[in-house]
């Protein structure tokens, strides 16, 4: 694990006692292990260290008693995201314009009910009180533009098709097949 030495020096940090933050971090590796997939893991190093946290989380609440020179590193606890590289602020915005695209083909009233509830975060009964229509009306134009956009993104962006060849193919890969 590349993130181990950082992690450590946080953990260290943090009050925690060397004999437990190798068990934090065994613990971690444990359930990094364990985990289905990876692929929707954006920034490693920052999921490590929330993983991380969690473990020493759990663990102070199974224990009965709690260091108070731990209290105040809870406090601290919140990991800033590293910024951005380049390629994701590409990737992000590519994800935008394609998600403005698909809105775009909503229906009219559709998309305002969809823009209301989602972008503005109005409740179901503010959305029908603005756009002059039923909670009934908003709750089936939401469940449109839910389909719609599941269809679209439900699949990665892919054709059903394509999806379906592309789930195959990872489960054969998976399987040894």
């Amino acid at each position: 694990m590349p993130h181990e030495p950082g992690l450590r020096g946080w953990l260290a940090r943090r009050g925690i006692a060397e004999h437990d933050i190798d068990d934090i971090v065994q613990e971690t590796y444990a359930k990094l292990v364990v985990l289905p997939s990876i692929d929707a893991i954006r920034d490693p190093r920052s999921y490590t260290y929330q993983v991380a946290l969690s473990v020493h989380v759990t663990n102070l609440r199974k224990s009965n008693v709690i260091p108070i020179k731990v209290i105040p590193h809870f406090e601290q606890a919140s990991i800033a995201a590293p910024d951005p590289s380049p390629e994701q602020v590409v990737g992000d915005r590519g994800e935008l314009e394609q998600l403005a695209r698909a809105l775009a083909k909503l229906p009219e009233r559709c998309r305002a009910v969809f823009m209301a509830r989602r972008v503005e975060g109005l409740s179901h009964r503010e959305t029908a009180q603005k756009l002059g229509i039923s909670e009934k009306t908003v709750e089936k134009h939401m469940a449109r533009g839910i389909r719609h956009l599941m269809d679209i993104f439900g699949r990665g962006g892919k054709s059903p098709a394509a999806a379906s060849m592309e789930r195959l193919e990872r489960t054969e890969r998976h399987h040894g097949a």
